[in-house]
């Protein structure tokens, strides 16, 4: 019998710290200002109705979006609040009327997914407006315009992306997107997750979000052409309208590309996503490996747990 696949696991990059995403549970790991470890462990609500949409292709795409956005904030904010006060000093983090929990991780929640759907909308908005009112004398036709489209969309992307990584909080949280691909990277190579194996892993891996905001471009470029590009306010409704198919689409083509990595012709269908994570990561510090291996292993240990409670339940039955 063939060895059975690894869990693809993901994660994502907090201010100071990590995320990982396990079976059951997400786990984020940040450094305090006194230099120890933090952690946050939230466990997945499993929703019925939920896990069914993650089976549907095209569709699974947009509910994996919404879940990260959801709890991606609220672990983010999380290290927001603590990462630069001194764990002594912990009662400034809280009010002096503090909400419960749900309303708190609700919030944060909506906050989430409404900002994400938000940057999403002008992103695709703007750079359609642009190559209208700019550059429609120039380029006249729908595929014109569409080329237009998808280049100013990539200007935007690189730019604003290389822009934000100059500042030192931004460049210390791609330094720790890095860590996240690196203990991934090793993770999936079977090595001991030792900070030495971890930092002499990849920084760059297929399954980054990264590498799906580059994909919704180019598959955006493709969707559109079908779509009207006349008069402008219906080209603008069309984009809008047809944004969750090209997410849905993009986020398929990501899972390919990941499963064709090994095979030496397919694999440069990747390459855009590794592109961009040129910007987007950054060779962590030992400090930061250490960090990022403390998450996965807590989520690890969590996952492990959850599996041989389940296994002891279906043995008692």
């Amino acid at each position: 019998m063939g060895q059975k696949p690894k869990p693809a696991y993901g994660g994502q990059a907090v201010v100071e710290g990590v995320m990982f995403t396990g079976k059951k549970v997400y786990v984020t790991a940040i450094r305090r200002k006194d230099n120890s470890i933090e952690y946050l462990e939230l466990e997945k609500k499993e929703k019925e109705w939920v896990n069914k949409l993650r089976k549907i292709p095209f569709l699974r795409g947009n509910v994996a979006l919404v879940e990260a956005s959801a709890y991606g904030s609220t672990h983010l904010n999380f290290s927001t609040e603590r990462y630069d006060i001194h764990p002594e000093e912990d009662e400034k983090i809280l009010p002096t009327q503090q909400p419960s929990k749900l309303t708190l991780w609700l919030g944060v929640a909506v906050v989430g997914v409404l900002s994400f759907l938000f940057s999403k909308i002008i992103f695709t908005v703007v750079p359609a407006i642009v190559a209208h009112t700019l550059f429609k004398s120039w380029f006249p036709t729908h595929l014109g315009q569409n080329i237009v489209e998808g280049v100013i969309k990539t200007f935007l992307l690189f730019g604003y992306l290389y822009v934000i990584s100059l500042t030192p909080l931004v460049k210390r949280l791609f330094q720790y997107h890095g860590a996240e691909h690196k203990v991934i990277n090793c993770y999936e190579e079977d090595k001991k997750l030792t900070v030495q194996n971890v930092q002499d892993a990849s920084r760059f891996h297929y399954r980054c979000g990264s590498s799906f905001i580059i994909f919704t471009i180019l598959i955006g470029g493709f969707v559109y052409l079908m779509l009207p590009s006349e008069p402008l306010m219906e080209r603008i409704f069309y984009r809008i309208l047809f944004l969750p198919v090209v997410i849905g689409i993009s986020f398929e083509v990501l899972q390919l590309t990941n499963k064709f990595r090994d095979v030496p012709i397919l694999r440069f269908l990747g390459y855009p996503g590794l592109w961009l994570q040129k910007l987007t990561t950054k060779e962590p510090t030992n400090e930061q490996i250490e960090v990022s291996i403390a998450s996965f292993r807590r989520m690890l240990e969590h996952d492990q747990n959850t599996l041989q409670k389940e296994n002891g339940q279906h043995q008692a039955i």
